[in-house]
């Protein structure tokens, strides 16, 4: 059965190359739908949708964009709208894979079609900078990046296979039926190398309960995908017990997930237990690459790539309060749970980061700015005790059921 494989790209300044890509996928049997995102000239042949409607959908005209002439502005004007036509074409039925080539402009245009949506849709970029750092353009979608090798500037012995083969990812894609398995119901659970004895335990019971879980390493990108999975609405229950990406976004750290997260859980309706894991650590790549203010802070160095540094007693008030506030704005039942003593390996009596006053802190910030109405449960264990296990998947099981 032919698919409909939408195509975006600058006709005016590449038509020749999508037509080549246009081409290459009709003889496989499929069909392209070619989306003009380009601005200045006219394209070099008919596409599907104008760049006249793609700049509409973005807010303004083509012909305002031509007389003001900002590149910048061009840009985001056609990035806005090429992600909305998109979104719109893909709920109409009308998308089985998304297909794009560019430089920068066009990888930041066609990816963020791309990542309008969801995570399965086939998705391919040939673009000029995929062997750089992809990460804005991917996000948290499954955007397979290509690169051009060459600049995609004409047809030639090497671009011409770079787009076949990409052409081939693309057909090989949306051909490709997903085996059928048991679809349980998905819980979301963060982690750390920190928690990973907790997680893994709460694992093994809600899987026993007939749940199937997907675990995220809490290291920025693992947060944000968690995040994008709950917004999707793929997700039924999160088990956020490793909420230490907040310590990362507020003491400066590599591995922070941004000021939305924890946001996905309260908007989408979607139940969750909480609890404050790995907290106690803001996260740095080598030991000279921690900012010189934290010179006469406690370090630990978990490898020689990453070094852990404690946060301190003001430092964890703050992160209670974030939490707090992230909780309440939940609209679906939310709980949290506070593991007396330490919120990871390195926080246990005894231990390297062991520092109860920073704890408390932490604590009672949570219990001062949550809601009323969220429990809080102050449980005698550290985070890892098979007990908080049993504490926290418990909970969020009868969240789930109910």
């Amino acid at each position: 059965m032919a698919k409909t494989i939408v195509v975006i790209g600058a006709l005016d300044t590449k038509g020749h190359e999508f037509a080549f890509v246009k081409a290459s996928i009709k003889r496989r049997g499929h069909t392209a739908l070619v989306i003009n995102t380009g601005v200045v000239g006219e394209p070099g042949f008919e596409p599907d949708i104008s760049a006249a409607q793609v700049a509409a959908a973005g807010g303004t005209s083509l012909e305002e964009l031509r007389e003001i002439a900002d590149r910048g502005n061009a840009i985001a004007v056609m990035t806005a709208g090429v992600a909305r036509i998109v979104a719109d074409l893909y709920a109409q039925g009308l998308v089985d894979g998304v297909f794009g080539m560019g430089g920068s402009a066009g990888t930041i245009i066609g990816t963020s079609a791309m990542r309008a949506l969801p995570v399965g849709v086939p998705k391919v970029m040939v673009s000029t900078l995929a062997a750089a750092d992809t990460s804005p353009y991917v996000g948290t979608r499954d955007v397979v990046m290509i690169p051009a090798v060459v600049d995609i500037s004409g047809v030639n012995r090497i671009s011409a296979r770079i787009y076949a083969n990409a052409v081939g990812a693309m057909v090989g894609m949306v051909e490709t039926q997903a085996p059928k398995i048991d679809e349980k119901p998905l819980i979301a659970a963060s982690m750390f190398g920190n928690t990973t004895i907790l997680v893994d335990r709460c694992r093994e019971i809600l899987e026993e309960a007939g749940y199937e879980v997907l675990v995220f390493h809490a290291t920025g990108t693992g947060g944000s995908v968690m995040e994008g999975l709950i917004a999707d609405g793929f997700i039924a229950g999160v088990l956020d017990v490793t909420t230490t990406e907040w310590a990362d976004e507020l003491c400066g750290g590599v591995l922070s997930a941004g000021p939305a997260r924890m946001d996905a859980a309260a908007a989408a309706g979607v139940p969750q237990v909480i609890a404050p894991g790995c907290l106690d650590m803001a996260n740095f790549w080598a030991r000279d690459t921690v900012p010189a203010r934290y010179a006469d802070r406690l370090f630990y160095q978990w490898n020689p790539n990453v070094t852990l540094m404690r946060t301190s007693p003001e430092e964890n008030a703050e992160l209670g309060r974030i939490l707090a506030q992230k909780a309440n704005a939940s609209t679906a039942p939310v709980a949290f749970f506070l593991p007396q003593k330490g919120v990871s390996m390195l926080d246990a009596p005894g231990k390297e980061f062991w520092w109860p006053e920073a704890n408390q802190a932490l604590f009672e910030a949570i219990k001062e700015y949550v809601r009323p109405d969220i429990p809080v449960y102050e449980l005698d264990n550290n985070i890892n005790d098979d007990e908080f296990a049993r504490a926290v998947t418990g909970q969020l099981l009868t969240f789930v059921k109910e």
